[in-house]
C-alpha cells in the first residue's frame, strides 16, 4: 500500500501531491519539466484537428511488451510493493464500494501537464466491466480531469493490474470538437442519449447521460452484443469520460486491432505507435523523432482505420445496442 498523503480527493489534496512529488522524485521532476517543451504538430484528418506529440518518455509504454509470457516474466509495477520508494499517493474509495481501494498516483511519464494512474489497491485483471460507475464517480471527483480506461488490448501497459488514468481537461482535441461531428441517434430514454459517431473519429459511440447507472448499462449492454475473440473477457474498448454541468460525456472507442501494421514493419516504413484512449481522443504520441517528424495526416487515418471498427460494423452493434437498451 501507498505511504499516502491523505485519505480524500480534492484539487487542494492533488495539488499538494504533485508539488511533493516534484520536489522528491527526480524522475518525475525531469520529466515533467521535459514536457513543457516536447514538440507538438497539427495535422487534420478528414477536417478535424489531430496532434502528434514527440514525447521520449513514453517510449516505456509504447514499447511495452503484453504478451502473457512478457507480463509473467515482470514484477506488476503498479502494485504497492513494486513501485518506487519515493512515489506516494492518495487514497480513494468510492462510497459505494467502501473495501474496494484505489491508490491516486501522478505518473511519472506523463502526456499531460497534470497526469493521474489510478490503480486499484488490490492486483486483478483490467476490465471495466462492473467498474463504470465507479470511473463515473472519478470522472465527478476530478472535474479537472478527463477519465480513461484502456483496455487489456488496447494500449495498456499494465493489462494484469485494474487501473484508471486521468489528464488534464481540454488537452484533447476531441474535446474542442465534441458536439460538432455529425452524428446518429441510436437511443434516448430520458435524460441519457447514445450517439453513433459518423465523422472525425472511428468506431466510436458517445454517451451523455446524468445516470451512471445508465452509462454503466449501456458498457454492459455492448460487452454482451460485441464480438470478441475467445479467451479474451471483453471486447477491445477504451473508454474517454468526463462530468460537467451535472453530466457525464462517455466516448467508447470499439477496436478490433491492438497494434497497426507500422508497429511491426521493419525498416524505413516502420513507426512505433500503440495506440490508446489519448491518441484516439485526438493526440498521437511518438517517443522516436523520426516517426514524430515523417508521421502524416494519411499515417495517422490508416492507423484509426486499422485499429478500429468500421462504420458498417460499428452500424450494426449500435442496432444491437438499440434493440436492448
Amino acid at each position: 500500500m501507498a505511504d499516502n498523503l491523505i485519505n480524500q480527493l480534492s484539487s487542494e489534496s492533488l495539488e499538494r501531491l504533485f508539488t511533493e512529488q516534484l520536489i522528491s522524485w527526480d524522475v518525475a521532476r525531469n520529466n515533467y519539466k521535459s514536457l513543457e517543451k516536447v514538440s507538438v504538430k497539427e495535422l487534420y484528418i478528414d477536417g478535424f484537428l489531430y496532434r502528434v506529440q514527440f514525447n521520449p518518455a513514453r517510449i516505456v509504454s509504447s514499447s511495452a511488451k503484453v504478451d502473457n509470457a512478457s507480463i509473467q516474466a515482470r514484477r506488476c509495477f503498479l502494485c504497492g510493493e513494486n513501485r518506487p520508494l519515493v512515489q506516494k499517493g492518495l487514497t480513494y474509495t468510492h462510497s459505494s464500494r467502501p473495501s474496494d481501494e484505489f491508490v491516486v498516483l501522478i505518473n511519472p511519464f506523463p502526456i499531460f501537464p497534470r497526469h493521474l494512474t489510478i490503480p486499484s489497491a488490490e492486483h486483478k485483471d483490467q476490465l471495466i466491466e462492473g467498474n463504470v460507475e465507479l470511473m463515473c464517480a472519478l470522472a465527478r471527483e476530478l472535474p479537472d480531469y478527463t477519465v480513461f480506461y484502456n483496455g487489456p488490448k488496447c494500449g495498456a501497459s499494465a493489462p494484469d493490474h485494474f487501473h484508471f488514468q486521468a489528464g488534464s481537461r481540454g488537452f484533447l482535441p476531441l474535446e474542442l470538437w465534441y458536439g460538432k461531428v455529425r452524428r446518429e441517434l441510436v437511443s434516448q430514454i430520458g435524460n441519457s442519449i447514445i450517439w453513433r459517431v459518423l465523422e472525425g473519429l472511428y468506431g466510436t459511440l458517445q454517451v451523455e447521460s446524468d445516470s451512471p447507472d445508465f452509462i454503466s448499462s449501456v458498457i454492459t449492454g455492448l460487452i454482451s452484443q460485441a464480438d470478441f475473440s475467445a479467451g479474451d473477457s471483453e471486447p477491445m474498448l477504451n473508454l474517454l469520460c468526463w462530468y460537467r454541468d451535472e453530466r457525464w460525456t462517455l466516448h467508447i472507442f470499439i477496436r478490433k486491432k491492438h497494434r497497426p501494421d507500422c508497429y511491426y514493419t521493419p525498416g524505413d516504413e516502420n513507426i512505433l505507435i500503440s495506440p490508446a484512449a489519448v491518441d484516439l481522443g485526438g493526440t498521437f504520441i511518438t517517443p522516436l523523432e523520426k516517426d514524430f517528424r515523417k508521421i502524416s495526416e494519411n499515417d495517422i487515418r490508416s492507423i484509426l482505420q486499422q485499429v478500429c471498427i468500421s462504420e458498417v460494423e460499428l452500424s450494426d452493434i449500435a442496432n444491437k445496442l438499440k434493440s436492448i437498451m
